[in-house]
């Protein structure tokens, strides 16, 4: 008989950003092969299934004993140790061996044992006491009820004094707080108490609802106003239109970051004086709710106001050397020093005068009020004030743009100047970080390095700059990077693993070249002769490994045998010659063309000839055939398989 599961973690309002990793690890609970389905508000943790055992089947165990040769007090001292006679051990092979059945239990009993465990072991950044002190339970926020179900049954536990039972609570405003529930009506139950439990409802509530008010799609907000709500509404509320002589950057931060507001553009793309807030009850008849935010955002608005009057009283340029005074790290100095490192590495990389004006003016919005109290707009408010003090638009726009790409989602510098200032700034960063090693370790990046090292990774491919990655670091910062790039080419750009390895493994140049042979290779694939060449290529590298001698300097035509050797021979230099300057796409299907000759060759063709001359002329000739073509890839990394590739053509580049 098999059974449905309910576990309801009750407590106190859990940040929003940690719920996530909260259900993924819930997601992977053993509930004896039942499939489980995980959702949270912020006051709950929940965990549903389907299909539990009612108890667990019977089992014989198998255990090992001594070997027979330690004799018969060895095995009785096993035979002891485990709870039987000596007569209940059997031989198998060289080894007394005991097989136990074990019978097995109502599962009742085993999540009984079991959750208490399970709800105390999940990992949160931080957890807190809230009874018994220092000896007491640890959890994110205090636990406040539990419910727990098999079928029509209580799991019966208890933690920190709260013991599991079925009553359920409801919203914190709006509901009941006692809500008898069974695995069958809980979740209408809740909903009836408003609480939409499913975060997808919720989410969808909230997409819509807002839609319907104009309010502009902020992914980001939505998200976390999906977790801090139980019964989200939307509402609309308007500001005075003279504070829309404020920049739209900076009305906007206002609104999203310190108030959780959605903004609201008008029809022409530019911000209108209105904004939408997602309100966890279920409306607001009197408006009092919507007066309230009005009257917050009118405070905050004021407040930035002053800020942006207070800051332009100075330019910009004037602010630098206060950078002195702002620590980038206690090992590494100085936003000062920083800021003359980015600026050479600028002039290094070959930027122009807008691009070093821009280096030297990247950092020093760090000093202004505004970015001390609106720290998302660093970088974005010091273009804005580069732009009002009458800076040309390629310096203040390069400014504006540095701190991009934040993600693997967001775009790259949109000008030549914030490519190079961006990415000499993640560098630096990445350069001295490594110096003083203060390098990632597991799943901490304290200084968001593999971001750093993903927006350097994705400004070189999507600008298609001309650096080759061993001219920007070399050693562990270099691996680092490489690590960076082959998740790019992998889960950016949709590569075959083992077409990514093969690329990089003939060497990296340019990261714009790199792509160009992973695009000809990966178009060149599908084809019918290139896997199986593949897989001769790695018959040419395991023989050359073995060989007991190396090949010569060059191929003899004199020692060539006729018939295959020649022929190949033959085929390979044709091939070599045609695709001289041509594209890796038609390089790669000259090479995919030999593959019959190839054949043939090792059809009927001793290559471990006896006569030595013979031997490493043919040795001679596989480990041209070999290096000739493995500057576009190393063929030996493919995985041989049915399954072709798919993917888009770029255009072709020639070979260099």
């Amino acid at each position: 008989m098999s059974l449905d599961f309910l576990l309801e973690i009750g407590s106190e309002e859990i940040p929003h950003w940690m719920i996530p990793a909260a259900l993924e690890q819930l997601s992977k609970m053993d509930l004896f092969g039942a499939k489980l389905r995980v959702d949270a508000t912020p006051r709950r943790l929940v965990v549903r299934a389907t299909g539990v055992p009612e108890r667990t089947p019977d089992e014989v165990q198998v255990i090992k004993g001594p070997p027979l040769s330690a004799g018969d007090k060895a095995a009785a001292g096993f035979a002891k140790k485990q709870g039987v006679e000596l007569s209940a051990l059997a031989k198998v092979g060289e080894y007394y061996e005991l097989r136990k059945e074990v019978p097995g239990r109502a599962v009742l009993d085993l999540l009984a044992e079991t959750l208490p465990q399970t709800i105390l072991g999940l990992q949160w950044p931080k957890t807190m006491f809230w009874t018994g002190g220092k000896t007491g339970p640890r959890f994110i926020r205090p636990i406040r009820w539990i419910v727990a179900l098999l079928g029509e049954q209580v799991v019966p536990f208890e933690i920190a004094g709260v013991k599991s039972g079925s009553v359920t609570r409801g919203h914190r405003v709006l509901g009941s707080k006692n809500i008898p529930v069974t695995t069958a009506n809980y979740e209408s139950g809740l909903r009836k108490s408003f609480v939409i439990l499913s975060s997808d409802e919720r989410r969808k509530k909230i997409q819509v609802e807002t839609a319907a008010l104009n309010a502009k799609l902020d992914p980001e907000l939505l998200e976390t106003l999906t977790y801090i709500t139980e019964y989200p509404t939307a509402i609309k509320g308007d500001f005075d239109p003279a504070y829309l002589d404020l920049p739209a950057e900076v009305l906007t931060e206002v609104m999203r970051h310190h108030q959780k507001y959605f903004s609201v553009e008008k029809t022409s793309g530019d911000l209108a004086n209105h904004f939408v807030a997602v309100m966890n009850t279920s409306g607001d008849p009197d408006g009092l709710v919507k007066k309230g935010n009005e009257r917050v955002l009118k405070a905050r608005f004021n407040d930035a106001q002053f800020f942006w009057n207070a800051d332009s009283q100075r330019a910009l340029v004037d602010r630098v050397a206060d950078l002195d005074r702002v620590t980038f790290h206690a090992k590494l100095g100085s936003y000062y020093f920083k800021t003359e490192r980015v600026k050479a590495l600028v002039a290094q990389l070959g930027g122009d005068a807008d691009a070093q004006s821009a280096a030297w003016l990247c950092k020093a919005d760090l000093t202004t009020e505004m970015v001390k109290e609106f720290t998302d707009l660093q970088g974005i408010v010091g273009g804005l004030y580069c732009k009002a003090q009458g800076e040309p638009e390629p310096v203040w726009r390069a400014v504006y743009e540095h701190y991009k790409p934040l993600s693997m989602d967001d775009s790259i510098p949109s000008t030549q100047g914030g490519q190079l200032v961006a990415l000499a700034d993640k560098l630096d960063t990445l350069q001295q970080c490594f110096r003083v090693g203060l390098m990632p370790t597991g799943s901490k990046d304290p200084f968001a390095l593999r971001r750093a090292a993903q927006g350097v990774i994705k400004i070189l491919a999507e600008a298609k700059l001309d650096y080759k990655l061993n001219d920007l670091a070399d050693g562990t910062l270099r691996e680092f990077l490489l690590e960076r790039l082959k998740y790019y080419f992998r889960e950016i750009s949709g590569f075959k693993y083992d077409e990514v390895n093969a690329v990089l493994a003939s060497g990296v140049g340019t990261i714009a070249d790199a792509e160009a042979r992973l695009t000809a290779l990966a178009a060149v694939r599908p084809t019918e002769n290139f896997e199986p060449l593949a897989a001769s290529f790695k018959r040419i590298q395991n023989i050359l490994k073995q060989a007991d001698v190396r090949p010569g300097p060059m191929i003899l035509p004199s020692l060539l045998e006729p018939g295959p050797e020649a022929e190949l021979h033959t085929a390979f230099t044709q091939v070599r010659d045609r695709v001289k300057g041509e594209s890796y796409q038609q390089a790669l299907q000259g090479v995919a063309s030999l593959r019959p000759a190839v054949d043939t060759f090792f059809d009927s063709v001793l290559v471990n000839a006896k006569d030595p001359a013979v031997r490493t002329n043919r040795l001679t000739l596989l480990h041209s055939l070999l290096t000739e073509f493995s500057t576009i890839a190393d063929f030996s990394e493919i995985v041989t398989s049915n399954q072709p590739a798919s993917h888009q053509l770029t255009p072709n580049q020639p070979v260099v």
